[in-house]
This record gives C-alpha cells, structure tokens and sequence, in this order.
C-alpha cells in the first residue's frame, strides 16, 4: 500500500447506536442528563473524599477518589460524542480526534481494572489482614500503586492506538460505532488487520483475565474470611463494605469482555454492551458507593452541614 494513500483520509463519520427517528429528542436529553449527572456525581465524591478529614487519608477513599476521576474522563471522552448523534447533520471527527479518542477511552479503561485490583486487594487487607493493614497498606504504597494504575494504563493505550492508526485508511470513513473504538476503525482499515486483531485479543485478555482473576481470588478469601465471623451483624457489614465493589465490577467486565474476547462480529448487541463501560457505569458508580457506603453518606452529611456534624459516627 503507497503511503499516499493512508493520508487521504482526514476523518471519521460515527454512525452511532441505530434508533427510531421517533425517540432522537428523547434520547438526546437522556445521554445529555446521563452525561450531567456523571459528571456532578462523580464530582461530589471526589469533593466529599477530598474535604473529609476522616476519608481523604484512607486508601479505600483515595481509590475511590481517583475511580471518580477515570469516570468523568471517560464520559468526557464518549458521550458528548454520542449524544451530537442524536441531533440533526453529519458531524465527522477529525483523523485526530478519532486517535485521541481512542487511546483515552483504552487509556483510561485499562487504568480503571487495574483500579479494580487494587480496591479488591485493600478489602483483601482490610478483612483479611486487619491488624497488619496500617502498615500493609500505607499511604507511600497506595501513591505508588495508584501511580503504577495510571502508567500501566497510558502504555496500554498508546500501544493499542499505535498499533491501529499505523495502518493506512484509505476508503470509506464510516466508523459503524458510537465512537473510535478498535473493532469498528480496523474495518475500515485499506491493509491485512490480522496481526493487530491479535494483539488486541491477547493484550486485552492478559488485562481482563488477569485483573479478574486477583479480583475473584481475592473476593474468594474475603468471603472465607467472612464466613469465620462469628456475628451476623459483623458479616452483614463485612459482606455490605464489599457489595458496591462487586456491583460494579460485573457491570464493567462482562460487557467488556463480551466486546472485545469473542470472535469479531458486527452485531448491534456490540453497541449496547458498549454503552455500560463507557456511560452507564461511570453514571451508576456514584449512586453505588453513595447508597451502600454510610461512611460516605455520614461525611456528605458533615460536608453539608458543616462543623456541627464533624462528631457523627
């Protein structure tokens, strides 16, 4: 393939998630409220965690905290996007744009499993290892591991962005997505995709299968541990601190992993899976670390109200 041909396109036209012509305003004001909402929440949180003495030094709330952030860039990044599809005229992303797009999505993407390890690893110290956890799982090695989370993330995301826009896009520029994602850009891409289809598949099973296997080991000795209290009620707000993680992580995982690890296919069900980790999750983590955390909604009270509440247990 000549070189010239992999510069004659200069963008990308997003399809979007196919609808009836009926529901495009309704749509349009629900990803718009979607996109609000998300963003507030997610902000909130991280003001609560940030504010509250009695949070911003603990490593659940600092992973809490940065989760907060990869959920706002990633709604950021896709829902804009999305929700222009719903209004009137083509509105193409530019050649850039589309490459940016990627790579923060996976970016930040990979960043969040890793995320994911790490607060099952400090419920794991947490339940398992109480006495042990203040010196297990201190400040120094929580900075270092959320540091390592964020590296380990941009080199997933460069090396998955590199890897498909190396490629020459010479032909059609209609990307049958919502947004720039590998399955969908490789279509469309004027040269063999084999090579990269499988460094996709293993580099983002190695992340999938491996953050999920710590999580489930982990999550298989918390409930070991669990089960040796002795107290219903110690159990019950054992099992409670643990839920909201375990909510959100199939949430996230298993359309994941319905995306990307399952032979290529251009289904419609491919969108709507989609649609969990890029709008949905970010949008119901709030709701599921406010409505099941009552540290977090104790400090959202004292935040609110003020010095009058900084004694509340």
């Amino acid at each position: 393939m000549e070189r010239v041909n992999s510069t004659l396109l200069t963008e990308f036209i997003l399809t979007g998630i196919p609808y009836p012509l009926r529901l495009r305003m309704f749509l349009f004001v629900f990803f718009l409220l979607i996109y609000i909402l998300t963003q507030g929440g997610n902000l909130l949180i991280l003001v609560i965690v940030s504010v509250d003495p009695q949070l911003h030094a603990r490593p659940m709330y600092i992973f809490l905290g940065v989760l907060s952030i990869i959920d706002m860039g990633i709604s950021t990044i896709i829902v804009p996007r999305l929700t222009m599809n719903f209004t009137l005229g083509i509105k193409p992303i530019p050649f850039g744009g589309c490459v940016a797009q990627l790579y923060f999505y996976h970016f930040l993407g990979s960043t969040q499993c890793f995320l994911y390890t790490l607060m099952a690893y400090d419920r794991y110290l947490a339940i398992c290892r109480p006495l042990r956890y203040p010196v297990l799982m201190n400040g120094r090695l929580c900075t270092s591991l959320v540091a390592g989370a964020w590296v380990a993330g941009s080199i997933h995301g460069a090396l998955q962005a590199i890897l498909t826009f190396r490629l020459p896009y010479c032909g059609p520029n209609q990307v049958d997505y919502f947004f720039c994602d590998i399955p969908a850009v490789l279509r469309l891409a004027c040269a063999d995709t084999t090579v990269n289809k499988q460094v996709t598949f293993v580099d983002i099973g190695v992340v999938v299968a491996t953050c999920f296997s710590l999580i489930l080991l982990s999550y298989v000795q918390i409930t070991r541990a669990i089960l040796r209290i002795r107290t219903t009620d110690g159990q019950r707000r054992a099992f409670s601190t643990c839920g909201a993680h375990v909510t959100v992580v199939t949430i996230y995982y298993v359309p994941c992993a319905f995306i990307y690890l399952r032979p290529e296919t251009n289904s419609p069900l491919d969108g709507a899976a989609a649609l969990f980790p890029t709008a949905i999750t970010p949008f119901l983590n709030p709701l599921i670390y406010t409505l099941r955390n009552q540290e977090v909604k104790l400090a959202l009270k004292r935040v609110i109200g003020g010095p009058g509440t900084k004694g509340e247990v």
